[in-house]
């Protein structure tokens, strides 16, 4: 299985675009706890409509997504605190339930997870990946 990650950060709609459809992602996985952004393309609702524009789906797994207290280790710079306190978000009920419905979306079709980090070393879709699919190939996207 294949699995691609993308960030949006600093990247424009069609950039974002782009990228998907020349890798061939036919579904994007939100994995943001919030699908909120200060970059209004880019929350929930505008950007599933700008996906299914371009034939891509849409599936939004907030158990998936970093607790607040994660964030802000990343913002920081702790990667440390972000690997111990994500592991413990990948340990509820809900996350494993989401994480074994990405497999499965992932194994069904070409799909990139998303998040805001543009380098993935630093988003916990890396860590998520290592965690519940280290079997698959991991393909980075930049736009």
């Amino acid at each position: 299985m294949r699995i691609f990650t993308i960030g949006y950060e600093a990247a424009t709609m069609d950039e974002f675009l782009r990228a998907l459809t020349e890798a061939g992602v036919e579904r994007v996985i939100d994995v943001r706890a919030l699908p909120l952004s200060r970059r209004p393309s880019f929350s929930k609702t505008p950007l599933r409509n700008a996906l299914a524009e371009a034939g891509i789906d849409y599936v939004h797994f907030k158990a998936l997504g970093t607790p607040a207290e994660g964030r802000e280790a990343a913002r920081k710079g702790r990667h440390s605190d972000l690997k111990r306190i994500y592991a413990g978000q990948l340990d509820l009920p809900e996350a494993v339930v989401a994480a074994a419905q990405m497999r499965e979306l992932a194994a069904e079709k070409p799909s990139a997870l998303l998040c805001f980090e543009r380098e993935p070393a630093g988003c916990h879709r890396s860590l998520l990946l290592k965690a519940v699919a280290s079997d698959a190939e991991r393909v980075d996207l930049f736009a």
